[in-house]
Protein backbone atom coordinates (compact mmCIF):
# COMPACT_ATOMS: atom_id res chain seq x y z
CA UNK A 1 0.00 0.00 0.00
CA UNK A 2 1.27 3.26 -0.48
CA UNK A 3 1.80 5.50 2.15
CA UNK A 4 2.27 9.69 1.70
CA UNK A 5 2.22 12.35 4.01
CA UNK A 6 0.81 15.31 2.55
CA UNK A 7 0.87 14.52 -0.92
CA UNK A 8 4.15 12.82 -0.35
CA UNK A 9 4.07 9.52 -1.44
CA UNK A 10 6.79 7.13 0.45
CA UNK A 11 5.90 3.74 -1.86
CA UNK A 12 4.35 2.65 -4.88
CA UNK A 13 2.72 -0.26 -4.98
CA UNK A 14 0.84 -0.03 -8.79
CA UNK A 15 2.01 0.33 -12.49
CA UNK A 16 1.44 3.68 -13.74
CA UNK A 17 -0.60 1.70 -16.49
CA UNK A 18 -3.70 -0.41 -15.96
CA UNK A 19 -4.82 -3.87 -17.57
CA UNK A 20 -6.85 -3.04 -20.63
CA UNK A 21 -9.90 -4.73 -19.04
CA UNK A 22 -9.55 -2.63 -16.31
CA UNK A 23 -8.70 0.52 -18.46
CA UNK A 24 -12.04 -0.48 -20.77
CA UNK A 25 -14.39 -0.89 -17.30
CA UNK A 26 -12.68 2.72 -16.02
CA UNK A 27 -13.53 4.46 -19.37
CA UNK A 28 -17.04 2.99 -19.11
CA UNK A 29 -17.68 4.63 -15.79
CA UNK A 30 -16.04 7.25 -16.47
CA UNK A 31 -18.47 8.20 -19.60
CA UNK A 32 -21.47 7.41 -17.17
CA UNK A 33 -20.33 10.08 -14.38
CA UNK A 34 -19.52 12.78 -17.10
CA UNK A 35 -23.23 12.52 -18.38
CA UNK A 36 -24.72 12.43 -15.23
CA UNK A 37 -22.28 15.25 -14.44
CA UNK A 38 -24.31 17.18 -17.65
CA UNK A 39 -27.62 16.38 -16.26
CA UNK A 40 -26.15 18.81 -13.09
CA UNK A 41 -24.35 21.27 -14.90
CA UNK A 42 -27.66 21.53 -16.73
CA UNK A 43 -30.40 21.35 -13.91
CA UNK A 44 -28.96 22.26 -10.79
CA UNK A 45 -28.77 26.46 -11.52
CA UNK A 46 -32.42 26.29 -12.88
CA UNK A 47 -33.18 24.18 -9.75
CA UNK A 48 -31.61 26.62 -7.91
CA UNK A 49 -33.04 29.51 -9.21
CA UNK A 50 -36.52 27.92 -8.72
CA UNK A 51 -35.76 27.61 -5.44
CA UNK A 52 -34.72 31.48 -5.15
CA UNK A 53 -37.60 32.31 -6.43
CA UNK A 54 -40.28 30.48 -4.70
CA UNK A 55 -38.47 31.85 -1.50
CA UNK A 56 -38.74 35.36 -2.81
CA UNK A 57 -42.74 35.21 -3.01
CA UNK A 58 -42.96 33.69 0.55
CA UNK A 59 -41.13 36.21 1.66
CA UNK A 60 -43.39 38.72 -0.09
CA UNK A 61 -46.45 36.75 1.28
CA UNK A 62 -47.17 35.67 -2.41
CA UNK A 63 -48.61 32.28 -2.86
CA UNK A 64 -46.04 31.07 -5.59
CA UNK A 65 -48.51 29.32 -8.33
CA UNK A 66 -48.26 25.49 -8.65
CA UNK A 67 -45.10 24.51 -10.62
CA UNK A 68 -44.07 21.30 -12.15
CA UNK A 69 -41.53 18.67 -10.69
CA UNK A 70 -37.66 19.08 -11.54
CA UNK A 71 -34.84 17.66 -10.16
CA UNK A 72 -31.94 15.73 -11.31
CA UNK A 73 -34.35 12.66 -11.92
CA UNK A 74 -37.59 14.57 -13.75
CA UNK A 75 -38.39 15.48 -16.27
CA UNK A 76 -36.66 12.75 -18.83
CA UNK A 77 -33.80 14.01 -20.66
CA UNK A 78 -35.20 16.46 -23.66
CA UNK A 79 -34.57 18.56 -25.83
CA UNK A 80 -34.41 21.70 -24.54
CA UNK A 81 -35.60 23.50 -28.16
CA UNK A 82 -38.46 21.67 -29.13
CA UNK A 83 -39.15 19.62 -25.62
CA UNK A 84 -38.89 16.09 -27.45
CA UNK A 85 -37.79 13.13 -25.05
CA UNK A 86 -34.23 12.08 -25.96
CA UNK A 87 -34.59 7.99 -27.06
CA UNK A 88 -32.47 6.10 -24.92
CA UNK A 89 -30.43 4.84 -27.87
CA UNK A 90 -29.41 8.36 -27.89
CA UNK A 91 -28.71 8.84 -24.50
CA UNK A 92 -25.65 6.18 -24.73
CA UNK A 93 -22.87 8.63 -23.88
CA UNK A 94 -20.48 10.41 -26.53
CA UNK A 95 -22.14 8.00 -29.19
CA UNK A 96 -25.62 9.52 -28.58
CA UNK A 97 -24.16 12.52 -29.55
CA UNK A 98 -22.40 11.10 -32.75
CA UNK A 99 -25.60 9.31 -33.97
CA UNK A 100 -27.32 12.17 -34.02
CA UNK A 101 -24.67 14.53 -35.56
CA UNK A 102 -24.67 16.83 -32.32
CA UNK A 103 -28.53 17.58 -33.66
CA UNK A 104 -31.74 17.12 -32.54
CA UNK A 105 -33.67 14.17 -33.70
CA UNK A 106 -36.58 15.85 -34.23
CA UNK A 107 -36.55 19.82 -34.76
CA UNK A 108 -33.27 19.73 -35.59
CA UNK A 109 -31.39 22.49 -33.30
CA UNK A 110 -28.07 21.99 -32.46
CA UNK A 111 -26.85 20.37 -29.20
CA UNK A 112 -23.53 21.55 -27.64
CA UNK A 113 -20.46 19.74 -27.62
CA UNK A 114 -20.15 20.47 -24.39
CA UNK A 115 -21.75 17.31 -23.34
CA UNK A 116 -19.71 14.75 -25.07
CA UNK A 117 -16.91 16.79 -24.32
CA UNK A 118 -18.19 16.37 -20.59
CA UNK A 119 -18.24 12.89 -20.89
CA UNK A 120 -14.58 12.25 -22.43
CA UNK A 121 -13.95 14.36 -19.51
CA UNK A 122 -15.21 11.71 -17.24
CA UNK A 123 -13.32 8.85 -19.13
CA UNK A 124 -10.65 10.69 -19.46
CA UNK A 125 -9.75 11.51 -15.73
CA UNK A 126 -11.09 7.98 -14.60
CA UNK A 127 -8.13 6.44 -16.74
CA UNK A 128 -5.79 9.39 -15.02
CA UNK A 129 -6.56 8.57 -11.39
CA UNK A 130 -6.04 5.38 -11.79
CA UNK A 131 -2.56 5.80 -13.21
CA UNK A 132 -1.56 7.88 -10.94
CA UNK A 133 -3.00 6.38 -7.48
CA UNK A 134 -3.83 2.76 -8.92
CA UNK A 135 -7.02 0.76 -7.38
CA UNK A 136 -7.22 2.22 -3.95
CA UNK A 137 -10.13 4.34 -2.34
CA UNK A 138 -7.64 7.35 -2.84
CA UNK A 139 -7.81 7.59 -6.47
CA UNK A 140 -11.98 7.14 -5.87
CA UNK A 141 -11.68 10.22 -3.80
CA UNK A 142 -9.24 12.21 -6.14
CA UNK A 143 -11.76 11.52 -8.83
CA UNK A 144 -14.96 13.04 -7.36
CA UNK A 145 -12.94 15.65 -6.39
CA UNK A 146 -11.88 16.74 -10.16
CA UNK A 147 -15.69 15.71 -10.88
CA UNK A 148 -17.08 18.50 -8.86
CA UNK A 149 -14.63 20.65 -9.94
CA UNK A 150 -15.70 20.25 -13.61
CA UNK A 151 -19.39 20.52 -12.80
CA UNK A 152 -18.50 23.52 -10.59
CA UNK A 153 -16.43 24.78 -12.90
CA UNK A 154 -18.75 24.78 -16.30
CA UNK A 155 -22.06 25.95 -14.04
CA UNK A 156 -19.81 29.22 -13.28
CA UNK A 157 -18.67 29.04 -17.10
CA UNK A 158 -22.24 29.38 -18.42
CA UNK A 159 -24.05 30.99 -15.23
CA UNK A 160 -21.36 32.77 -12.61
CA UNK A 161 -22.87 30.40 -10.52
CA UNK A 162 -20.97 28.38 -8.07
CA UNK A 163 -23.79 26.55 -5.86
CA UNK A 164 -22.83 25.83 -2.41
CA UNK A 165 -24.40 22.58 -2.86
CA UNK A 166 -21.25 21.94 -4.59
CA UNK A 167 -18.67 23.85 -3.43
CA UNK A 168 -19.64 22.96 0.29
CA UNK A 169 -19.65 18.94 0.40
CA UNK A 170 -16.75 19.01 -1.24
CA UNK A 171 -15.06 21.47 0.99
CA UNK A 172 -16.12 18.62 3.87
CA UNK A 173 -14.86 15.74 1.58
CA UNK A 174 -11.70 16.98 1.60
CA UNK A 175 -11.25 17.40 5.39
CA UNK A 176 -13.08 13.36 5.58
CA UNK A 177 -10.34 12.74 2.96
CA UNK A 178 -7.45 14.20 4.71
CA UNK A 179 -9.12 11.96 8.00
CA UNK A 180 -9.29 8.54 6.07
CA UNK A 181 -6.38 8.20 3.34
CA UNK A 182 -2.28 8.92 3.97
CA UNK A 183 -1.77 10.00 0.22
CA UNK A 184 -3.61 13.33 1.20
CA UNK A 185 -2.71 16.06 3.38
CA UNK A 186 -2.61 15.78 7.07
CA UNK A 187 -6.21 16.53 8.75
CA UNK A 188 -4.19 19.95 9.77
CA UNK A 189 -2.99 20.63 6.85
CA UNK A 190 -6.50 20.26 4.97
CA UNK A 191 -7.91 22.49 7.44
CA UNK A 192 -5.35 25.47 7.50
CA UNK A 193 -5.75 24.87 4.25
CA UNK A 194 -9.34 25.27 3.81
CA UNK A 195 -8.74 28.62 5.91
CA UNK A 196 -5.60 30.18 4.06
CA UNK A 197 -7.66 29.60 0.96
CA UNK A 198 -10.90 31.11 2.32
CA UNK A 199 -9.18 33.87 3.29
CA UNK A 200 -7.07 34.45 0.98
CA UNK A 201 -9.56 35.18 -1.69
CA UNK A 202 -11.83 37.03 0.38
CA UNK A 203 -9.21 39.43 1.43
CA UNK A 204 -8.32 40.09 -2.60
CA UNK A 205 -12.47 40.59 -3.13
CA UNK A 206 -12.09 43.36 -0.14
CA UNK A 207 -9.21 44.82 -1.25
CA UNK A 208 -9.92 45.12 -4.85
CA UNK A 209 -13.82 46.47 -3.53
CA UNK A 210 -12.09 49.28 -1.39
CA UNK A 211 -9.71 49.99 -4.36
CA UNK A 212 -12.17 49.91 -7.66
CA UNK A 213 -15.09 50.91 -5.45
CA UNK A 214 -16.96 47.68 -7.29
CA UNK A 215 -17.10 43.70 -6.46
CA UNK A 216 -14.25 41.75 -8.15
CA UNK A 217 -15.20 38.15 -7.64
CA UNK A 218 -18.08 36.20 -5.95
CA UNK A 219 -18.33 34.87 -2.03
CA UNK A 220 -18.56 31.16 -4.30
CA UNK A 221 -15.11 31.67 -5.04
CA UNK A 222 -14.19 32.00 -1.69
CA UNK A 223 -15.66 28.79 -0.93
CA UNK A 224 -14.21 26.83 -4.03
CA UNK A 225 -11.07 27.84 -2.93
CA UNK A 226 -11.33 26.38 0.71
CA UNK A 227 -12.57 23.41 -0.59
CA UNK A 228 -9.52 23.19 -2.85
CA UNK A 229 -7.38 23.71 -0.13
CA UNK A 230 -8.91 21.24 2.21
CA UNK A 231 -8.18 18.70 -0.59
CA UNK A 232 -4.49 19.98 -1.27
CA UNK A 233 -3.26 21.49 1.67
CA UNK A 234 -2.13 25.13 2.98
CA UNK A 235 1.03 24.45 0.85
CA UNK A 236 -0.65 24.81 -2.74
CA UNK A 237 -3.12 27.75 -2.14
CA UNK A 238 -0.29 29.73 -3.26
CA UNK A 239 0.68 28.16 -5.89
CA UNK A 240 -3.29 27.21 -7.09
CA UNK A 241 -4.25 30.85 -6.81
CA UNK A 242 -1.10 32.48 -8.77
CA UNK A 243 -1.84 29.74 -11.69
CA UNK A 244 -5.33 30.81 -11.59
CA UNK A 245 -4.75 34.34 -11.67
CA UNK A 246 -2.14 34.18 -14.70
CA UNK A 247 -4.81 31.78 -16.58
CA UNK A 248 -7.73 34.34 -15.77
CA UNK A 249 -5.83 37.27 -17.02
CA UNK A 250 -4.62 35.70 -19.92
CA UNK A 251 -8.10 34.61 -21.21
CA UNK A 252 -9.61 38.46 -20.25
CA UNK A 253 -6.85 39.79 -22.48
CA UNK A 254 -7.78 37.63 -25.46
CA UNK A 255 -11.03 38.49 -24.95
CA UNK A 256 -10.42 41.99 -25.27
CA UNK A 257 -7.64 42.26 -28.00
CA UNK A 258 -10.56 40.00 -29.84
CA UNK A 259 -13.56 42.19 -28.94
CA UNK A 260 -15.45 39.97 -27.47
CA UNK A 261 -15.20 41.83 -24.18
CA UNK A 262 -14.98 44.77 -22.66
CA UNK A 263 -12.98 45.96 -19.27
CA UNK A 264 -15.87 45.58 -17.15
CA UNK A 265 -17.21 42.52 -18.60
CA UNK A 266 -17.61 39.61 -15.43
CA UNK A 267 -14.71 36.45 -15.90
CA UNK A 268 -16.14 33.62 -14.35
CA UNK A 269 -12.88 32.80 -11.87
CA UNK A 270 -13.95 28.96 -10.99
CA UNK A 271 -12.66 27.27 -14.10
CA UNK A 272 -9.21 28.92 -13.74
CA UNK A 273 -9.13 27.71 -9.88
CA UNK A 274 -10.47 24.51 -11.15
CA UNK A 275 -8.02 24.26 -14.00
CA UNK A 276 -5.06 25.42 -11.51
CA UNK A 277 -6.48 23.02 -8.76
CA UNK A 278 -6.35 19.98 -10.89
CA UNK A 279 -2.55 20.61 -12.26
CA UNK A 280 -1.37 21.51 -8.78
CA UNK A 281 -2.57 18.15 -8.66
CA UNK A 282 -1.04 16.54 -10.75
CA UNK A 283 1.97 17.95 -10.87
CA UNK A 284 3.01 17.91 -6.93
CA UNK A 285 1.84 14.17 -7.31
CA UNK A 286 4.37 13.43 -10.14
CA UNK A 287 6.57 15.68 -8.66
CA UNK A 288 6.66 12.91 -5.38
CA UNK A 289 6.92 10.14 -7.57
CA UNK A 290 10.30 11.03 -9.09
Amino acid sequence: MARAHGLRIETIDFSPTPPWTAAVLAILAGLCVGSFLNVVIDRLPIMLRRQWRMHALETLYIEPPPASRFNLAVPRSHCPACGSVVKAVYNIPVLGWILLRGRCAKCHASISVRLPAVELAGAGLAIAVIGVWGFQWIALAYYVFLMVLLASALIDAETTLLPDQLTLPLLWLGLLAATAFDASPTLFDAMAGAVAGYLSLWLVYWAFRLIARREGMGYGDFKLMAAIGAWLGWQTVTAVILIAAVLGVAYAIVRILSRTATRGTPIPFGPFLAIAATAVLFASTQASHS
